[in-house]
């Protein structure tokens, strides 16, 4: 439960939809992981706000749009990138909204974890420098999706 903490207490809020597509362990929205900081800005605009901190890791920047948020854990690219935004989906038409049972009914090799109406539905492994899409869900449905790398 750490390695998921750790990709994803990092991380939801940008003006276009650039792309309007969750794309399997790659990216969300035209914001592919690896992304400089002025890529992400080609691609979402200019933030609604930039938090800079540290946490175990070491330097991270946020950047925060309406419905999305980019982490660049050491600074330099994107190492996550989460949205909450109903329209970005996955090729098979699976985002925020859809049920715990479209998840795994439409994402392939998705794994589902926790009490039905809540807990997440992930592609990918918890180790480290590994991605991971993650759907989080509340009463049933999904609240909100992370593409990351997992740190730890």
């Amino acid at each position: 439960m750490r390695r998921l903490a750790v990709v994803l207490v990092l991380l939801a809020a940008a003006p276009g939809s650039a792309g309007a597509a969750i794309v399997l362990q790659q990216g969300i929205g035209g914001v592919r992981l690896g992304m400089t900081q002025a890529g992400v800005r080609a691609v979402l605009g200019r933030p609604a706000r930039v938090i800079h901190g540290r946490n175990d890791f070491g330097p991270y920047t946020e950047l925060r749009y309406t419905g999305y948020r980019v982490v660049f854990q050491g600074n330099a690219t994107a190492t996550a990138v989460e949205t909450t935004l109903p329209r970005e989906r996955t090729s098979t038409g699976i985002g925020v909204g859809s049920t715990r049972a479209a998840v795994r009914a439409h994402v392939p090799g998705v794994r589902c974890e926790g009490p039905l109406s809540t807990g997440h539905c992930h592609v990918g492994r918890f180790v480290p420098g590994a991605r991971v899409t993650d759907f989080f869900l509340r009463a049933g449905r999904v609240t909100r999706v992370i593409v990351g790398f997992v740190i730890d």
